[in-house]
């Protein structure tokens, strides 16, 4: 490979190598400082560029494409605040274990400390965030140095997918020319026959990422606590997108069959949808459990409990598995601790779905035949679950929702009228909680996706746009008003990257979430401080980036939101709530549940 120039020999290398090890993707913010690198994607056959104007919106779009591939992406922008943006997304990748590839221009070396234009502390800016970080030297076609840029660029790919995956920084500095500018003294001719400036016949440096397997003493610990108990529970919480793309559920249902345990999981474990579950009646008779989050604590508790993902979106759940006397297996690929209660016995570094895989090898099939204790067991769950859904469907079917509406029973249709497959991305605060407890298990293909790592609701339209980008699946985005409001700019997205979805605006007039806290009872400052309603109109928005903008009313949504699938191009269908009214409502519902558990448990006459 030879270049113009030493600033374009190290652009169109250190893209040339990543290509090589296996990117596909990358999301370019415009700048100057980072021309070699915007130049030498945009000149790739084999990365595909998508381009965005804002750096916040470009790295949380890059977050949902990697996120729903498990595969990195990676990201460039030019020098200063520019790379501040990205911070933010940063963040998220790091906690949700998210692949990312960071590429941040910069000035040169002598420029640091000097007051110029655009220059500000880039070494190591995201600290801690990041799995790995790598200053680039600055070009120059010395057969050595370009030897190591490639070794770097093989490197640092692999590092974001290694045994905890997660963002890499890599800080390149560029002097000038910035632009493919011919040079006669930068680049001798001769300097694309040496090995750095050919390379090698695939990636310059090949690597395998290992992956942790439960043997030995572990594994047989396991295995005998497993065995010997009487009331076995496996909790799913969150996949990590590189766990998601290799964990077959039915392992994870044969294991529990075995076992005669439920499986309560999380909407963003991948088990609560799927062509793993048995039927799609939702009777009880499946081993996948998902209205936990209204009956759990009424239930006994488990004595051995195995527990693979982040920790669960249900605050009732993590309190029962609190609570509980009972060892608790936690199972992590890369072997730390994701359990805010502090109540896990066992912690195991193991790559989940080779510990399911070896559990259903290995386990001795328990015969429950008169077994009344397993049979008592997981007939409180099945007997809580179709109480649950019974007392969903009575409400919703019998109140209108003309005089009854709130938030969840727009969950509960989103995920009932989603088609097979989808994508379905679901924003932090109410939205991912109402999902966790309205959304009925079904048989059909849905990917449901969360930023759940930080938890924040900057970013989420751009990280559900990128998420779309990936696949030609239908696209729904469920989203609050202030979600929404905080990433407007992510909605160019739509246009520029060719992505059609259906956008699910729940608009509340402010945080509703609040309703949950003891906040809500000092008002003031509760309402504008905390609530604070906005009093914005969204319609606008629908002319600005040419979408469709509809509001609906609730008890039309169902139609509406067959229509939306059922057409091109991308719409919104707003449906304004009553905040403390929609919370009211799940209160009540979720005691209606509770008392039905009490006055008819199992087996009373």
């Amino acid at each position: 490979m030879t270049a113009p120039n030493r600033s374009t020999l190290w652009g169109r290398t250190l893209v040339d190598e990543l290509a090589a090890s296996g990117l596909e993707a990358v999301c370019l913010a415009p700048g100057s400082r980072s021309t070699p690198l915007t130049v030498a994607f945009a000149e790739h056959p084999d990365v595909r560029v998508y381009s965005h104007l804002d750096e916040r919106s470009a790295a949380y779009f890059a977050l949902g494409r990697a996120r729903r591939t498990g595969e990195p992406t990676a990201l460039v922008c030019t020098s200063g605040t520019a790379a501040a943006n990205f911070h933010p997304a940063v963040l998220e990748a790091d906690r949700a274990r998210v692949p990312l590839l960071v590429l941040t221009a910069d000035r040169p070396h002598e420029l640091r400390d000097s007051g110029a234009n655009q220059t500000v502390d880039q070494v190591k800016l995201y600290g801690d965030a990041v799995r790995w970080y790598a200053e680039l030297p600055d070009p120059e076609a010395d057969e050595r140095k370009v030897r190591s840029l490639r070794t770097t660029a093989a490197r640092a790919l692999s590092e974001t997918v290694g045994v905890d995956p997660g963002p890499v920084h890599l800080n390149c500095p560029f002097r000038k020319p910035l632009e493919p500018l011919e040079r006669d003294d930068h680049v001798p001719e001769e300097f694309g026959e040496t090995l750095a400036g050919r390379g090698r016949d695939g990636p310059f440096v090949g690597t395998t990422n290992g992956r942790r397997t439960l043997e030995g003493n572990p594994y047989d610990a396991l295995v005998t606590a497993l065995e010997r108990a009487t009331r076995p529970l496996i909790v799913a919480g969150p996949a990590d997108p590189v766990t998601l793309s290799r964990l077959e559920p039915d392992a994870v249902v044969a294991v529990a069959d075995r076992l005669g345990a439920p499986i309560l999981a999380d909407p963003l474990s991948d088990l609560r949808f799927g062509s793993h579950l048995p039927s799609s009646d939702h009777s009880g008779s499946s081993p996948v459990y998902a209205g936990y989050d209204s009956y759990v604590d009424r239930l006994p508790e488990p004595d051995v409990v195995l527990r693979v993902g982040a920790s669960p979106t249900s605050k009732r759940l993590r309190h029962y598995l609190r609570d509980a006397d009972a060892r608790q297996f936690l199972l992590d690929p890369a072997g730390q601790w994701r359990e805010a209660t502090f109540t896990a016995t066992d912690l195991i570094g193991v790559a989940p779905d080779a510990a399911f895989d070896r559990l259903r090898d290995g386990l001795t099939e328990r015969d429950r035949t008169g077994d009344a204790g397993a049979d008592d067991w997981l007939e409180a769950f099945a007997d809580a679950e179709r109480r649950h859904w019974n007392v969903l469907d009575d409400a919703l079917g019998t109140e209108t929702l003309e005089s009854a509406p709130f938030e969840g029973s727009v969950l509960a249709s989103v995920f009932d009228g989603a088609p097979d497959p989808a994508t379905v991305f679901v924003s932090n605060s109410m939205p991912i909680r109402d999902a966790d407890r309205f959304a009925r298990p079904r048989t059909a293909d849905l990917t449901v996706l969360a930023n759940r790592g930080a938890s924040g609701i900057d970013g989420i339209t751009s990280t559900a746009l990128g998420a779309g980008s990936t696949t030609d699946d239908p696209l729904v985005l469920v989203t609050g008003d202030l979600a929404f409001y905080h990433d407007a700019n992510g909605l160019l997205a739509i246009d520029r990257c060719g992505i059609d979805a259906t956008i699910v605006l729940l608009d509340n007039d402010g945080g509703g979430i609040f309703h949950k806290l003891p906040i809500e009872a000092f008002d003031p400052p509760f309402t504008d401080q905390f609530r604070t309603p906005h009093g914005l109109e969204f319609d606008a928005l629908g002319d600005l980036y040419d979408i469709a903008f509809d509001r609906v009313h609730p008890h039309d949504f169902e139609e509406a939101y067959r229509r939306s699938l059922e057409r091109e191009g991308t719409q919104v269908l707003a449906v304004e709530f009553d905040a403390e009214r929609s919370h009211r409502r799940r209160e009540e519902l979720e005691e209606r549940v509770r008392d039905a558990l009490e006055d008819d448990q199992p087996g009373d006459s």
